[in-house]
């Protein structure tokens, strides 16, 4: 049953985006906001989809402690489920992305009408000060900077790998930093096929307020992501062994 509700959930939810690239081409001849509308279509229907039919919910924590107005929101990164489950949460959101997704056909097309902000990840200290002018940008217009401080996503209870980016950011944009914490990967495993039923928590943690020292902020952010993801994947791991599925979540910590 679990390989029958994966299959379809994999069909649909890739059929369904397909037919949403439509929509983003239709959405280049409009405002910005228009393509943004268009992602947050996908969020809500990649989440609904996931519920009905893999038996895997969403739960928000801490929402309310999302202050309103720009900001940076830095989430733990463990599967492909945030990369659209986080976007209809922010009023005018905009994603840190790689270079590399603006050069796909429609998927990129859109991303640049959606004025996401691209990194080349090889021209180092080059890419960071691009990326702040762009991340200056969209502050201005009080949008929500939402990066993934890892870069790439990461096996649940993998070593961290947090890089020196989100830092650059927090210090040139002056604005508060809301840490994420989740446990996605247990339910949505990277390059994987299956979906397990059980709970994903997004957790949003208190915000972090701008100004302070680069190692003082870096440190606070790694400690309560990574303390709050740590007591997440364990509230998962116990309910996939409830519902009998353990293989899932059982990547001991510290193995990448």
């Amino acid at each position: 049953m679990l390989i029958v509700r994966s299959t379809l959930f994999n069909v649909l939810f890739y059929l369904i985006t397909t037919v949403l690239l439509v929509a983003v081409v239709i959405s280049l001849a409009l405002p910005r906001r228009a393509v943004i509308g268009v992602a947050k279509l996908w969020g809500r229907i990649g989440v609904w989809l996931l519920r009905v039919i893999c038996g895997t919910r969403l739960q928000l924590r801490g929402l309310d402690k999302v202050p309103p107005g720009p900001l940076i929101v830095a989430a733990k990164h463990q599967s492909t489920f945030e990369t659209f489950a986080l976007v209809p949460l922010f009023d005018d959101p905009t994603f840190i992305v790689k270079r590399e997704l603006m050069w796909l056909p429609i998927f990129g097309w859109g991303m640049r009408k959606g004025r996401m902000i691209p990194v080349d990840r090889g021209a180092g200290s080059q890419a960071l000060a691009a990326m702040s002018v762009r991340a200056r940008e969209e502050i201005r217009t009080g949008r929500q900077l939402i990066i993934f401080p890892e870069g790439t996503r990461r096996a649940p209870g993998a070593e961290p790998r947090y890089k020196f980016g989100v830092v650059h950011l927090y210090s040139r944009v002056g604005v508060p930093c809301v840490p994420v914490a989740l446990n996605s990967g247990l339910f949505w495993p990277r390059r994987a096929f299956r979906r397990y039923p059980g709970t994903i928590v997004i957790e949003f943690l208190d915000p972090i307020p701008p100004g302070l020292d680069a190692k003082v902020f870096f440190e606070r952010l790694q400690h309560d992501i990574e303390t709050a993801t740590a007591r997440l994947i364990a509230e998962g791991r116990a309910e996939l062994a409830r519902n009998g599925v353990p293989a899932a979540g059982s990547q001991p910590v510290g193995t990448p």
